[in-house]
């Protein structure tokens, strides 16, 4: 029979590997904690509606991304690509949409597109949505958090871009105005390119073409066309947190997801190479209403925890760790609930009880190769006396045999 693979972008993480996103987790967590920010949780498929109402029918994540199939009710049903349009429809399902709300959510979303390196068709990310604050102050407390983050997690080489999408009104006259600077070079774009030029002009700032990208150093500038005080908010952004971290006013750029409006942002680190982003967020005002909500101000972002992991510079756990070894004629019950003792009694560090029926000078062999301290030793002998022995595995020093309470204090203590 055919052995059965993983799906092509979907990895297998094991602990060798989780070693590492453990304390950018919990790294994480702490800061939003810090910034008195609430988990939410919303389930990992939704409506497809949902995200062609938010993310936008003319998204590449709609058109060729989305992983979509219908349920046995013939409906469309989607697994999230991302985890803003969930905590929106959850709080306008709940009336929640009329009060201010400070969440943050961490899981796994899917995309298919080609897998490369910090890209996979299921990822992780780690989110924020502020809800019900109108721009100015939450856009300060929001970038402020981008800064604790990269600072919290010590990434090199990281840059902050903002810009200014403006309001409405102003999207369109820039929109119209952009559209009439390319229209001498569309023999020049490819065929997504002039997709965007036609659905979402907008879009084609965020290019990868670098021809197209050289003509638009001469294109209208957003900048021109938003009000004094979007341009003040940047400048004040800039001046207020340059002393934190690296921050840029890039008027190109635009975010990939049509739902968002007013201030946008990317940190960035050189370190990533080409895709270098690893937080990207902004304003969506008019999001909840596009979704049948009532108005309701919001600006949040995603943190790409592949990327943001593999650049960051948190050292890994500081875990404690222990062997206990049984090795009697008989299975000897005694011998685990000593072991569930010591892990009661000092629940910090990570005790392994071998559980093979190897001689206690194959398990001591094997527990020498690992990253514990002390072996637990638990024989025959000691069963009789109801003693253990407590030998370092990191020290050239005499082992000592133990009563159980004596072994109990011990335990305390490393």
């Amino acid at each position: 029979m055919d052995k059965i693979n993983s799906l092509r972008g979907m990895p297998d993480f094991y602990s060798d590997a989780l070693i590492s996103w453990t304390p950018v987790e919990n790294k994480l967590e702490e800061i939003f904690r810090a910034f008195s920010i609430s988990e939410i949780r919303t389930p990992i498929m939704e409506y497809t509606d949902l995200f062609k109402r938010s993310v936008g029918d003319t998204s590449d994540i709609v058109n060729k991304e989305i992983y979509s199939f219908n349920d046995r009710n013939d409906q469309s049903i989607s697994l999230r690509p991302e985890g803003t349009a969930g905590v929106i429809r959850s709080v306008i399902e709940k009336k929640l949409d009329q009060q201010q709300s400070k969440f943050w959510y961490m899981g796994p979303m899917f995309r298919y597109e080609r897998p490369q390196k910090g890209r996979y068709r299921q990822f992780h990310q780690a989110g924020i949505e502020f809800l019900g604050y109108q721009e100015g102050q939450a856009d300060f407390e929001l970038i402020a958090l981008v800064c604790s983050i990269v600072n919290g997690l010590d990434i090199k080489n990281a840059k902050l871009k903002i810009n200014h999408l403006g309001d409405k009104d102003s999207k369109i006259k820039f929109a119209r105005s952009l559209v009439k600077f390319l229209e001498p070079y569309k023999d020049q774009m490819d065929e997504k390119d002039l997709e965007r030029l036609n659905k979402n002009p907008l879009r084609i700032l965020d290019s990868k073409d670098k021809k197209i990208q050289e003509i638009l150093k001469d294109a209208p500038s957003l900048s021109d066309f938003i009000s004094d005080s979007a341009n003040s908010l940047l400048s004040t952004i800039q001046k207020t947190f340059g002393d934190q971290c690296i921050i840029e006013i890039d008027n190109k750029l635009v975010r990939g997801l049509d739902y968002y409006t007013g201030l946008v942002f990317e940190a960035c680190s050189s370190d990533l190479g080409a895709q270098d982003a690893f937080i990207g967020g902004g304003r969506y005002d008019n999001l909840a209403n596009a979704l049948g909500g009532k108005d309701m101000p919001a600006i949040g972002l995603a943190i790409g925890l592949e990327r943001l992991i593999s650049i960051s510079s948190v050292s890994k756990l500081d875990e404690k760790k222990v062997v206990f070894i049984s090795s009697t004629s008989n299975i000897a019950p005694l011998a685990f609930k000593i072991a569930n003792q010591l892990r009661i009694t000092n629940s910090k560090i990570s005790l392994d009880m071998d559980l093979t029926d190897s001689s206690i000078k194959a398990k001591l062999r094997r527990a020498n190769k690992t990253d514990a301290s002390h072996a637990f030793i638990f024989g025959d002998e000691e069963m009789s006396n109801k003693r253990v022995i407590v030998k370092s595995l990191l020290e050239d020093t005499e082992q000592v045999s133990m009563s159980i309470d004596e072994c109990i204090d011990f335990y305390k203590e490393i």
